[in-house]
Formats: C-alpha cells, sequence, structure tokens
C-alpha cells in the first residue's frame, strides 16, 4: 500500500492489483496545485467546491459521496454520515472507512467532534486513520488526540493543516504534535506500508504534500 497526501483533505491510496482512491480533490483556488493523480474511486466527504472538484482528478471514476457500503475494484468502502459545524447550521460529513484485503484506513473528513459511538462501532478496526488537526472545518489538536485515543489507530497521518501556499487560515502542525507529546516528525514523502509491518503502538507519521 502506498499513501501520498496533496494537502488539506486530498490522499491518493494504491496498491497493487486493486482499485486506487483520491479523496476530497480540491480546486486550484485554494492556493495549491498538484498534478492530476488517477484514481478509479474518488471519495467526497462533503458535497462543497473545497473537496469535490472531481475535474482534478484523471479517470475514469466512480464518485463515492453518500453514505453506504461499495465494492470498487477489490476495495470494500463504507461512508458513516456525521454532522459537522454549529449547533444551529449542522451540514453533513462522511466519514469513509477503506478495507483493502485486511488493511483498513480511516478518512474523517471534515469531521470537527468526537464520533458517536454507534459511529466508532460502524468503522470498526482503524489501521491507519487521516485526521484533520488544523481547526476551521476539522478537528482541533485536543480533539483530534482524542478520537486517536478513541479508535486506537496503528498509524496516525496529520491533514488539514497550515502549509505554506495554502490561502485558508487553518491551524500547525505543531500544535498538534505538542498534543500528542511530539517534539518534532521528520516528514516523509509517501507512507508505504502493509498490513504484516503495523507497529505495534501508535505512531504519528508525517507527509510531505506532493504540491507543484
Amino acid at each position: 500500500m502506498e499513501i501520498v497526501w496533496y494537502g488539506l483533505n486530498t490522499f491518493r491510496f494504491s496498491e497493487r492489483g486493486m482499485a486506487s482512491v483520491v479523496t476530497d480533490p480540491y480546486p486550484p483556488g485554494v492556493g495549491l496545485t498538484y498534478p492530476r493523480p488517477r484514481a478509479n474511486i474518488v471519495t467526497v466527504s462533503r458535497n462543497t467546491p473545497e473537496c469535490s472538484y472531481t475535474r482534478g482528478v484523471r479517470g475514469p471514476f466512480r464518485v463515492l459521496d453518500t453514505p453506504g457500503e461499495y465494492e470498487v475494484g477489490g476495495v470494500f468502502v463504507t461512508g458513516i454520515p456525521s454532522l459537522v459545524g454549529p449547533k444551529k447550521d449542522r451540514a453533513r460529513n462522511i466519514i469513509f472507512h477503506f478495507d483493502y484485503n485486511g488493511l483498513t484506513i480511516c478518512h474523517l473528513g471534515h469531521l470537527d467532534q468526537v464520533p458517536s459511538q454507534a459511529q466508532v462501532e460502524a468503522l470498526g478496526a482503524v489501521d491507519i486513520l487521516l485526521v484533520p488537526i488544523g481547526g476551521d472545518g476539522g478537528l482541533k489538536p485536543a480533539k483530534a488526540a482524542e478520537v486517536i485515543s478513541l479508535l486506537e489507530p496503528s498509524i496516525v497521518i496529520p491533514m488539514r493543516y497550515k502549509i505554506p501556499g495554502l490561502k485558508m487560515s487553518l491551524g500547525s502542525l505543531s500544535r498538534f504534535l505538542q498534543q500528542m507529546g511530539l517534539e518534532k516528525a521528520k516528514p516523509q514523502e509517501e507512507l508505504k506500508i502493509s498490513r504484516h509491518r503495523l507497529p505495534s503502538e501508535t505512531e504519528v507519521v508525517v507527509l510531505t504534500p506532493r504540491v507543484e
């Protein structure tokens, strides 16, 4: 399994012989640009311009933007509904759970609160957790740490935080690392992992955004 991050909520997962996935593709207006990735599946956690720019992805692909259970190219995908935003103006967010032959990835989308017990049970086992940490449409560091403790993933990859060029006002990576008891983390270009190489205790992996 190879995981690449393009900034914000946008990742690409690929595994030989199975469908590739791009999550929450963003438009050029956010200040970042990335090479158009190829995918068989594109997931959209919220139907907003920020995370539904499917024209930025090469296909053919199937768009998953509603809750439910899917199987595409050997990958089992579960979309679990959640609500985000102020209480007076709640909006739907979809948490996506991917199963690649027993290696599981959870993309929390724009989640901004701790998931309910029912949502946790629906997710099941999570090997790799992609968690928003910069607030402003996602979890803040303390809440992110609480969600990590609740889901107990083997690997945590932070997303949706401030990086050079991004026009949005998001929190920094350093605040999240402090919350997790880490002074710093060495970024890596991509994560290559298999189910048999998962760490026994939760590890934070910081990815360098693949932007132009």
